[in-house]
């Protein structure tokens, strides 16, 4: 692909597409949500509130400004739903997926930008698996929301009660959680379905299927239940993602939602544990929960999905890559491994660069906007943890905020969803390393 600048024509590398097509698609949202008829009473939107909510749709983060369910009409939600289906399934995805249903072929320009939006090891049979990721997104979507359904319908009526099954489970698919609940309380997500089963247990699997990743899709398709013919990384994230989910609930179990019923209790700590990766739904009042709970939440947040998925966060991978390499160093191992196998040097020396990034940009963030609204750091780093980290929990200040901070936080979405690495490498294309550097010792710790 080449764009036209200053006269020129500049080919695009993969990062670059990506960078500029989220872009494009956030902007021509933006000016969608503007028009009259995407709000419920007929008005402009600010453009600062469109881009805002046109950013954390795209970017699958449910930090809003407005109240979905009550501000924006059935147009408006449906733009909002379409960018989320984008978002999730990424823009590169999407476009291979028109130019296939078009009776074109992907060259193989189209076929490399398609492996790194999908993180795919390798670059043959990236059409296959891109059909395989839409259809089986797809499939799971309208398994959710006929689930959901007759709940749905029973409290909201027919016709509403399958738009929101439908708008429920592919936001939670899509790992965005943008809900339509304001319709019974503005900015209570689904704090009203907390003792319901078949909307946290349903919610809870979307979550959790669209965040481990299309490559581990694909594995459990071909090999099943036989464990030890999956890729390294598909066990990685099973086994993170398990105990990222386990750990969590039990902690919040004992320490928090004391006050619920025990069914409640169970249901709310498994929800809390699993929605902050990176889905931003909640069924409890979040700002009741203690500090040391709200501080467990920003590390999940940051910790995020897995690669090639719909959610954010810096990964499962990236998590489980330190932790390697921390058991690696108290174990004097050469190098980091799993299952038997070794991870190499550059893989840690990006975990190390996209934990540093995502850290720094959270609390760097935080500690801006307190500055600015004259709020405690810790709230502020809770915005920003799921701004960056593309969640969309919320203590509740994201509505108040000032144009200054909700530009902030439209970076951190914007750079949370496409991926800091990926706009240093789109900024940086072309320039290249010569040569080594002498080899010489630094004493650390």
């Amino acid at each position: 692909m080449a764009l036209k600048l200053g006269g020129k024509w500049v080919q695009l590398n993969s990062f670059q597409i990506a960078t500029f097509g989220f872009a494009g698609v956030i902007l021509l949202g933006a000016l969608l949500l503007m028009l009259p008829i995407s709000s419920a009473s007929g008005v402009v939107t600010p453009f600062i509130d469109a881009l805002f909510t046109s950013t954390t749709a795209v970017c699958v983060t449910g930090l809003v400004v407005q109240d979905t369910g009550t501000y924006w009409s059935v147009f408006g939600q449906a733009v909002i739903l379409l960018l989320i289906q984008i978002g999730g399934l990424g823009v590169v995805t999407i476009a291979a997926s028109i130019a296939m249903l078009s009776g074109r072929k992907l060259g193989l320009m189209q076929r490399s930008t398609m492996q790194d939006a999908v993180a795919a090891p390798k670059i043959s049979g990236i059409a296959r698996l891109t059909v395989f990721i839409v259809i089986t997104t797809l499939c799971i979507e309208l398994l959710g929301a006929a689930v959901m359904a007759p709940v749905f319908c029973r409290d909201f009526g027919l016709g509403q009660g399958l738009w929101m099954a439908v708008f429920h489970s592919i936001s939670a698919f899509c790992n965005a959680g943008i809900d339509l609940m304001g319709i019974r309380q503005p900015y209570s997500s689904l704090t009203s379905y907390v003792g319901n089963p078949v909307i946290n247990i349903a919610v809870m699997t979307l979550i959790v299927v669209g965040g481990i990743g299309f490559l581990t899709w694909d594995d459990v398709r071909t090999n099943g239940l036989r464990l030890d013919r999956y890729r390294m990384q598909s066990k990685v994230i099973l086994l993170t993602t398990a105990l990222l989910i386990v750990v969590p609930a039990v902690g919040f179990f004992f320490l928090e939602f004391s006050d619920l019923p025990l069914g409640q209790r169970i249901l709310s700590s498994l929800f809390q544990s699993v929605t902050p990766r990176t889905a931003g739904f909640n069924t409890v009042d979040l700002t009741a929960m203690t500090q040391a709970g709200q501080m467990t939440l920003i590390i999940l947040m940051l910790i995020g999905g897995s690669p090639g998925s719909t959610a954010g966060g810096m990964k499962t991978t990236t998590f489980a890559v330190l932790i390697a390499c921390a058991v690696s160093v108290f174990r004097r191992r050469e190098a980091p491994q799993f299952f038997r196998r070794r991870v190499g040097q550059d893989v840690v020396a990006t975990a190390l660069t996209l934990s540093f990034m995502y850290v720094g940009l959270c609390v760097g963030s935080a500690m801006i906007i307190s500055l600015v609204e004259g709020l405690p750091v810790l709230t502020c780093m809770y915005e920003t943890a799921s701004a960056v980290a593309t969640v969309g929990l919320t203590l509740g200040i994201t509505p108040q905020l000032g144009a200054l901070s909700k530009v902030i936080l439209i970076v951190l979405m914007y750079l949370g969803r496409v991926g800091g690495l990926t706009l240093i490498y789109a900024a940086l294309s072309g320039q290249r390393t010569v040569g080594r550097l002498p080899l010489d010792k630094i004493t650390v710790g």
